[in-house]
């Protein structure tokens, strides 16, 4: 389908910002305020966690993840798949368009002056839309090489676009950075996947691989049979100890981040091993309600990120 026509443009030609030219459209300012909106109507934990970061870089987090958003609104918007897909497409095409210069959407300003200022590799935002059409449709995983791929594209590319953002300590490369923000990035992934088993199975998703599900026999649709508890325990416990070692393999990135990356990144790294905690107190229970961090481990974890920015610690 060619979704050119999809995409029509809603800011002034006038006013667009190409390649090279100076940062003072009136376009930006009125971008972040935009996408500050968003970020902040999307009742989530995350702003939280950017009120680590100074001024600027709050703004451009509030840009990446307002974009993100968008991105995953279009995939999980109620409609045809087809209509969802062609959404999706036509997300695509105006990125690339925003990226020379042609915005269609209010986020793109904020996005793209990020992107430029913090050297952003455009490609995570469109791995992003990539992870975002798997989502599409009834969602089946044969293996955990199919799953990786996934994890990082809806994942690893944000925290690696993250970490530019964040910025990293002198001597350091980003280069330096990349495997373990990507490790950061699966285990993340895999914590909302054990978490949202319930609403994925609902939505006819089922992430975890069908062969490991077939070798442990706990197909999805005995998950929540009684007769079937050993063997569902059996297999969670083996999941979440792939998580904690995509956790331990990305705790290698706090000392490589600048002060303030080492405060944001400690915060959100707690807070998701606090719902792998969570996931285990219950009894690998995660169908009865939804597993939530105790508000205490919150606040515990985003003090602890200030002690870490002040250099307390």
């Amino acid at each position: 389908m060619n979704v050119e026509h999809l995409v029509t443009p809603i800011w002034p030609s006038a006013l667009a910002v190409p390649r090279g030219a100076p940062r003072t459209s009136p376009l930006i300012p009125r971008s972040f305020q935009a996408c500050r909106a968003i970020t902040a109507a999307a009742n989530s934990s995350f702003p939280l966690a950017f009120r680590l970061l100074c001024p600027a870089k709050r703004r451009a987090m509030n840009a990446l993840y307002a974009y993100m958003r968008v991105t995953d609104d279009l995939a999980d918007e109620d409609g045809a798949v087809e209509a969802k897909r062609a959404k999706l497409a036509a997300w695509r095409v105006s990125l690339k368009a925003a990226l020379d210069g042609a915005f269609t959407h209010p986020v793109h300003p904020a996005l793209v002056e990020t992107v430029r200022r913090y050297d952003i590799p455009p490609q995570y935002l469109f791995d992003a839309i990539d992870g975002m059409e798997t989502d599409l449709g009834p969602v089946r995983m044969q293996t955990f090489d199919e799953l990786y791929p996934y994890c990082y594209r809806v994942a690893s590319a944000v925290g690696l676009a993250c970490v530019r953002i964040w910025g990293i300590r002198p001597g350091i490369a980003f280069s330096d950075t990349d495997q373990p923000a990507e490790a950061v990035g699966i285990a993340f992934q895999l914590t909302n996947i054990l978490r949202d088993l319930a609403e994925d199975y609902a939505r006819e998703r089922v992430y975890l691989p069908a062969d490991e599900l077939a070798r442990s026999g706990c197909p999805p649709e005995l998950w929540r049979d009684p007769g079937n508890a050993a063997n569902f325990r059996t297999m969670m416990q083996a999941q979440v100890a792939r998580a904690r070692e995509y956790y331990r393999r990305g705790a290698a990135l706090l000392p490589l981040l600048s002060r303030e990356g080492r405060a944001i990144c400690h915060m959100m790294c707690s807070s998701y091993r606090a719902l792998l905690d969570e996931i285990e107190r219950r009894g690998y229970d995660v169908f009865t309600a939804r597993v939530r961090v105790p508000k205490w481990r919150k606040v515990a974890a985003f003090g602890s990120g200030y002690l870490i920015k002040w250099g307390v610690v």
